[in-house]
């Protein structure tokens, strides 16, 4: 029996192990930039599986052993509650983990012979779309397996899912799948995103998630997601007997449904199949991680039941990631906008995936310290989803005598200020705000398009400013009028330079609360925390003033991030840099139409076309504003089509379902007789 102070300690890694997959979880499912593997996530994970079943005593009702995916109460997206809950699948490793699974499966229905459907495990989003009397009415994600996002009007813009059906189903059909990008696509996505200066996706299936999510459903149509339906909700009640039946008849009906799955007749055909895909899974278009292994008998599922986060018919089988060794050269930190240390390792080029690879991540000095990684190590890396490289393990066998232990950093690399650690965080931090590394990536976060969207100031620019001395922090942005001369003899530089810069920094004065809150990288605080603060204060006076009470219980925000903006506006560098910002006469207010008493176009959907006075973009955020809901095609749900010159075949379609059709000036006067 465990001492109590060896009790002590294991309750406390229990703690920290729910915590830690607790932030992991927000960050794949809700910002859908993980910050460590699936392989790390998994270990960490079975590690808190065992504690728990060691220490019950010590085990959480909310421990992500016992809840699915994660809450969405932080999204912008509407809440919606599934019909029927959608689980997760219970994981397996190797091929033992599949015999107890066949074994147990057995137990419980009694039967010596089980067939299994074996289907690829598609990297990308998991969600629902509802038909009701052969019409796609409803579609959500996963979220938290209880309720989902609406991802509706994003979903009809994936061509590969119906939005009408065949009369051979009845009034309310419930089908599942996965939303995912092709490898080939998201290449040409992120080659776009680094032509336009914005942060690259680690790989498809984030991408897809950030995509399918996104508020705007234009962004959806043109990155081209693709989907497939595996899982046909009810089947059983409308005569169908087995999982097999149901993926022909969803593919005679033009579902798309992955046609690499297989009838295996028992679980030595599983591993067969297992190892076949595993070995082709680099042909593919597509990410896959893992093979997908269901009962087929329908009729077997209420039999087995569920637990409270997978069902006992199914399990998936996660395939082990492509590894390779090499010798880590070396191990250094670098800052982020937030002060934040991340750890990276320099290795001997090694050859991994078709590509070269001379640095890979480390994540956190913890992570360094528990695989007792030491400089001259032979290592074992791998691709983090198969694109971000990192270390996995030391091969103790092959270290020298002399080999030094790690030691966390203490001071920052680049200010040389001491490191700050959070009790039950494992990041470190630099909290100089004058750490000239802490300034360089505050300053470009600050200029991106969701932040301040300076667009004439890039990260190479920002650079040459800074080493001139005419940039120091953000504020300073707003004294390069005073540069003038100099920057117009800048080489690559000149008047027209210079007047469209300062056109773009006058323009982001006038920016509302929300997206300052945003570009000031306050710690935790991301766009959509930012959005909920200037609602709910109006003014930043308002939330500078305000104390922790009143920000700890507003929802969506929480302790951590109640702190975190107390902590940020009681430092006097932050109080002195907002001063500046207020001298420069920036924009400290909630301008966004107040949405119980300006959203005239609540319920209305318009299409644009042709070409207008101003961008597409103004008047998509506009008629947001005020409202509305923007789609790509005309249909009969459309209320207004906004028409400029030249609108091609949607005025057509428009006038040939009498949707009401209007002009720039016509949209101005109904937003003026409002106000």
């Amino acid at each position: 029996m465990a001492k109590k102070a060896d009790l002590k300690a294991i309750k406390k890694e229990v703690d920290e192990l729910i915590n830690k997959i607790k932030q992991w979880n927000y960050e794949y499912y809700q910002l859908n930039q993980p910050s460590v593997s699936d392989s790390v996530y998994d270990q960490f994970y079975q590690k808190l599986v065992k504690l728990e079943q060691q220490y019950p005593q010590f085990a959480k009702p909310d421990s992500p052993t016992k809840t699915v995916g994660e809450s969405v109460k932080t999204s912008q997206l509407k809440k919606i509650a599934h019909q029927t809950q959608m689980l997760s699948l219970a994981n397996a490793f190797n091929k033992d983990d599949l015999i107890r699974f066949d074994q147990q499966v057995k137990k419980i229905t009694g039967q010596t012979k089980i067939s299994y459907v074996c289907e690829l495990k598609i990297d990308g989003l998991s969600f629902s779309v509802l038909y009701q009397n052969q019409k796609l009415q409803l579609a959500a994600t996963r979220g938290d397996g209880s309720f989902g996002e609406d991802i509706t009007e994003n979903v009809k813009e994936i061509k590969t899912i119906p939005t009408t059906l065949k009369n051979n189903f009845s009034n309310n059909l419930e089908v599942r799948g996965e939303v995912f990008l092709s490898k080939k696509d998201f290449q040409k996505l992120n080659q776009e995103q680094k032509r336009l200066n914005l942060p690259l996706f680690a790989n498809p299936r984030n991408a897809a998630a950030g995509s399918l999510r996104q508020l705007d459903q234009t962004i959806v149509g043109k990155r081209k997601l693709n989907a497939f339906l595996y899982y046909y909700i009810n089947a059983l009640n409308d005569g169908i007997k087995t999982h097999s039946q149901s993926l022909e008849i969803l593919t005679a009906n033009n579902f798309n449904v992955n046609q690499e799955w297989k009838l295996c007749h028992n679980i030595d055909q599983v591993w067969s199949y297992i190892n076949k895909y595993q070995k082709l899974r680099n042909n593919l278009s597509y990410e896959i991680d893992g093979i997908v292994i269901k009962v087929n008998d329908l009729t077997t599922y209420q039999i087995l039941g569920n637990t409270n986060k997978a069902p006992r018919w199914a399990i998936a089988y996660k395939f082990p990631a492509v590894t390779t060794v090499t010798k880590l050269l070396e191990i250094f930190a670098t800052v982020g906008r937030t002060g934040r240390i991340t750890y990276n390792a320099r290795l001997e080029p090694v050859s991994l995936s078709g590509s070269t690879i001379t640095y890979a991540t480390l994540h956190n000095g913890d992570y360094i310290i528990e695989r007792d990684l030491r400089v001259g190590d032979t290592v074992e890396i791998k691709k983090a989803g198969d694109i971000i490289p990192e270390v996995i393990k030391a091969i103790a066998k092959n270290r020298k005598s002399n080999s030094k232990i790690f030691k966390k950093a203490t001071n920052c690399p680049k200010c040389h200020s001491v490191l700050e650690q959070v009790i039950a965080e494992v990041d470190q931090y630099c909290v100089n705000t004058n750490c000239p590394a802490r300034i360089l990536k505050s300053l470009i976060h600050f200029c991106s398009r969701d932040a301040m969207d300076i667009t004439g100031l890039k990260d190479k620019t920002l650079e040459r400013f800074i080493t001139l001395g005419w940039i120091h922090n953000v504020a300073d942005i707003y004294q390069l009028v005073n540069y003038r001369q100099e920057i117009i003899n800048l080489e690559k530089f000149g008047e027209k330079s210079f007047n469209n810069l300062s056109a773009t920094i006058l323009k982001s004065k006038r920016n509302s609360l929300e997206r300052l809150l945003f570009a000031l990288g306050i710690r935790h605080v991301g766009e959509k925390t930012a959005e909920v603060l200037a609602k709910n204060f109006k003014t930043l006076d308002n939330l500078m003033k305000t104390k922790y009470e009143n920000l700890a219980t507003i929802n969506d925000l929480g302790p951590v991030i109640a702190t975190s903006v107390i902590d940020y506006f009681a430092n006097q560098d932050n109080k002195k840099l907002i001063a500046k910002l207020k001298a420069a006469k920036l924009n400290f207010t909630y301008t966004i139409k107040d949405s119980q008493t300006k959203q005239i176009f609540i319920n209305k959907t318009f299409v644009i076309t042709g070409a207008l006075s101003k961008s597409r973009d103004y008047f998509v955020h506009l008629l947001k504003d005020y409202g509305a809901t923007i789609t790509n095609s005309v249909s009969r749900n459309t209320s207004y089509l906004l028409v400029g010159d030249d609108p091609g075949s949607k005025l057509d379609k428009a006038k040939a379902l009498n949707v009401k059709i209007i002009n720039e000036e016509e949209l101005m006067l109904l937003i003026k007789n409002d106000d």
